[in-house]
C-alpha cells in the first residue's frame, strides 16, 4: 500500500484513529448527522414559514390604502346644487363635519323631478380643477336617507375630445344607484365599473357603445335623487365617511422580493448543509468499518492466531490482485477452505468475498479522495476490479453514493492532519 493518511485514509485495524476526508474521528451512529440536519432544517422551516406569513399579512393589509376624501392634500371644493325646473322646493345643502347633507322636497308637478348636490373641485387658487383619480380603484361611504329610497352617486370626468370647459353637461358622467335607509348603509363602488347614463349618450349624440370614461380628470363628486325618490315629501340625504381606496403595490413588490430572497437563502443553506451532512455521514460509515482494514502490526497467538495472521496478511498484500480468489488463499496459507471462511466470519463478521470487497472498496475510497486525476476505471482496476460497472455497483451499495459523487464530496471537505 502507498499514500499517506489524508482524505478517506485507511487506518490501523485496532486503533481506528485516522480521519477520513479530513474530518476528526468520531463514532456516532451513521444517521446522526442527517437527523441533526433534518431537525435543524425543520426548526428553521417553521420559523421562516411563520415570518413569511406575518410579513405577508402586514404587506397585503397595508397595500390596501384608504384616503378620506376631505383629508387629501390640495383638496378644495365648492358645494353646488342642481335641480330640474320646478323640480324641488326648500332645497339646501351643506358640508358639516365631513358630511354632505342635502334637504329638499321634490315637486309632484314635474314627472322628471331631480335634485343633486356636488363637490365641485377647485385648486389652491380657487379655479376649477381636475383631480387624477386613476390611482384609486374604489370609493366607499356611509349613506342615510330619510325616508328610505334609492339615490344616485356619480362623477363628472373631462373628455379631451368631447368636453367643453365649464360645461358639465359635456363631461362624461359615470354613476351608480344604491339603496339607503335611515339606519345607514355602508356602500362601496368600483370606480372602474360605473355606468354612463343613456340620456347623456343621446344628448351628446354619441355611439350607444361609447360608454367608456377616464378617471384621470375628475371634475366633481355628485349625489342626487332617482326616479324612485318620493315626491311632495320632506327628504334628507346624508353622505359621510367618504374614502378613496388604492393599492400600494410597493408593499407587494417588497413581499415578493423578501419571499424570493428568504426562501432561496433557505434552499441554498439546506443544500450546502445537506452536502456537509452527507460527507459526515459517509465518514461515520467509514469509521464504523475501520476495524476491518488490514493495515496493522498484529500481536498473534499460536495456532488459530497464526492462521488468522497468515490469511489477513495475504489479503492485505494481495487484495489488489484481480486473480486473487479463495483457492489462492487456501493454497498459499495452507488453511482449509472452510476454515478460511470460518475465521473471517468469526473475527471480521464477513465471508471471504465480503471481506475482500471491503478491503478493495476501502482502499478505493482513499484513492478517490487523493488521486483526483485518476479515472474511476483506473481506480477500480488498481484495487482489483476488472469491471468498472461492477465496481460502481458495489461502491454505491457500500457508501450509498457513486464513486464520482464520493470524490466530489471529499473535494468540498477541508483536509485536516490525522489526530
Amino acid at each position: 500500500m502507498t499514500g499517506g493518511m489524508t482524505c478517506c485514509t485507511l487506518p490501523d485495524l485496532t486503533t481506528a484513529s485516522a480521519p477520513a476526508c479530513g474530518l476528526a474521528v468520531v463514532r456516532p451512529s451513521t444517521f446522526i448527522y442527517m437527523h441533526a440536519l433534518y431537525s435543524k432544517a425543520l426548526l428553521r422551516l417553521v420559523l421562516l414559514l411563520g415570518i413569511s406569513i406575518l410579513i405577508g399579512y402586514l404587506c397585503v393589509s397595508r397595500s390596501y390604502h384608504r384616503a378620506p376624501l376631505f383629508e387629501q392634500e390640495n383638496f378644495s371644493w365648492e358645494l353646488r346644487t342642481h335641480s330640474t325646473n320646478d323640480g324641488a322646493t326648500n332645497l339646501s345643502a351643506k358640508v358639516d363635519a365631513a358630511r354632505l347633507i342635502m334637504e329638499f322636497v321634490l315637486s309632484g308637478s314635474n314627472p322628471h323631478s331631480y335634485v343633486s348636490s356636488a363637490l365641485f373641485f377647485r385648486d389652491s387658487k380657487g379655479k376649477p380643477a381636475l383631480f387624477d383619480w386613476s390611482g384609486f380603484d374604489k370609493i366607499s361611504f356611509e349613506a342615510r336617507c330619510f325616508p328610505a329610497g334609492t339615490i344616485r352617486i356619480g362623477l363628472n370626468t373631462f373628455d379631451d375630445k368631447l368636453s367643453k370647459p365649464n360645461d358639465l353637461m359635456t363631461y362624461r358622467a359615470p354613476s351608480a344607484y344604491i339603496n339607503c335607509n335611515p339606519d345607514g348603509t355602508r356602500a362601496e363602488l368600483d370606480l372602474a365599473h360605473l355606468a354612463i347614463p343613456e340620456w347623456w349618450v343621446g344628448m351628446n349624440k354619441l355611439n350607444p357603445a361609447d360608454l367608456g370614461y377616464s378617471l384621470a380628470k375628475v371634475a366633481q363628486f355628485e349625489v342626487g335623487t332617482s326616479n324612485a325618490s318620493r315626491v311632495s315629501t320632506p327628504s334628507r340625504i346624508e353622505i359621510a365617511r367618504i374614502e378613496m381606496h388604492e393599492r400600494k403595490y410597493g408593499y407587494l413588490y417588497f413581499l415578493a422580493a423578501f419571499l424570493l430572497l428568504a426562501w432561496a437563502g433557505f434552499g441554498f443553506w439546506f443544500v450546502k448543509q445537506y452536502a456537509l451532512a452527507l460527507a459526515k455521514d459517509l465518514q461515520a460509515r467509514m469509521q464504523k468499518d475501520l476495524p476491518l482494514v488490514a493495515y496493522q502490526q498484529l500481536t498473534l497467538e499460536p495456532h488459530r492466531e497464526r492462521e488468522k495472521s497468515a490469511i489477513l496478511k495475504l489479503l492485505a498484500t494481495r487484495y489488489a490482485d484481480s486473480e486473487l480468489d479463495l483457492e489462492t488463499v487456501v493454497s498459499e496459507t495452507g488453511v482449509n477452505r472452510n476454515k478460511v471462511n470460518d475465521i473471517l466470519k468469526a473475527e471480521m463478521g464477513y465471508t471471504f468475498i465480503g471481506y475482500l470487497n471491503k478491503l478493495r472498496l476501502t482502499e478505493a475510497s482513499r484513492l478517490l479522495a487523493e488521486k483526483t486525476s485518476a479515472s474511476i476505471a483506473e481506480i477500480a482496476y488498481s484495487v482489483g476490479y476488472k469491471n468498472s460497472s461492477y465496481f460502481n455497483k458495489l461502491f454505491k451499495e457500500e457508501y450509498e453514493c457513486t464513486p464520482k459523487a464520493f470524490r466530489e464530496i471529499c473535494k468540498k471537505e477541508p483536509r485536516k492532519p490525522a489526530a
